[in-house]
């Protein structure tokens, strides 16, 4: 049996950055499943007025997934990417989710809480976002055109980078 692999996100909504993201890191890694996981409070989002109700995400997360056996879309209570990763053989983050990971603001302030955190982590692949830093050696193989997607831009009004219901090559002629 191959690794499995967990993509936490809040798919607000989902793009087709994510079904890219999706996509790279079930063929380079060889994973058997991918987890898409939402969290039922997720951090620092909750409570925003942008943020769609959780079974809309879900249900459009699901459409999107469309015929990829492999993936399926996962709810949890936990807030904190190592706490959703515990269990899994690799975590699949975004840029954002990443620079996130690392900051010691959303461990209390506290610096040794983070890196107990970030140890605790499963082998991690980042996508690279435009002018975020992604080391070297986390970096997930997307085409480029995925670090300019982004779910605001799609609330925005970007329907080319919406991933639920249409083609996700799409944002390929961007």
């Amino acid at each position: 049996m191959g690794p499995i692999g967990v993509f936490p996100g809040t798919f607000n909504p989902v793009t087709v950055g994510h079904l890219a993201i999706a996509d790279a890191a079930h063929a380079s890694l060889g994973l058997d499943r991918l987890d898409l996981v939402l969290s039922e409070s997720p951090l620092v989002k909750d409570g925003r007025d942008d943020l769609a109700p959780l079974t809309e995400r879900v249900a459009e997360l699901e459409r999107a997934l469309g015929d990829r056996a492999w993936a399926r879309v996962r709810i949890t209570t936990d807030q904190l990417i190592a706490d959703i990763a515990s269990g899994y053989d690799v975590v699949v983050l975004g840029a954002d989710k990443w620079a996130q990971v690392n900051d010691p603001a959303f461990y209390n302030a506290d610096p040794t809480a983070r890196d107990a955190a970030v140890a605790s982590l499963p082998r991690c692949v980042v996508a690279p976002r435009h002018g975020l830093f992604v080391p070297d050696d986390l970096r997930l193989e997307v085409p480029e055109w995925v670090g300019e997607v982004s779910s605001t831009a799609v609330r925005g009004g970007r329907n080319d980078w919406h991933g639920a219901g249409d083609d996700d090559q799409r944002a390929t002629n961007q």
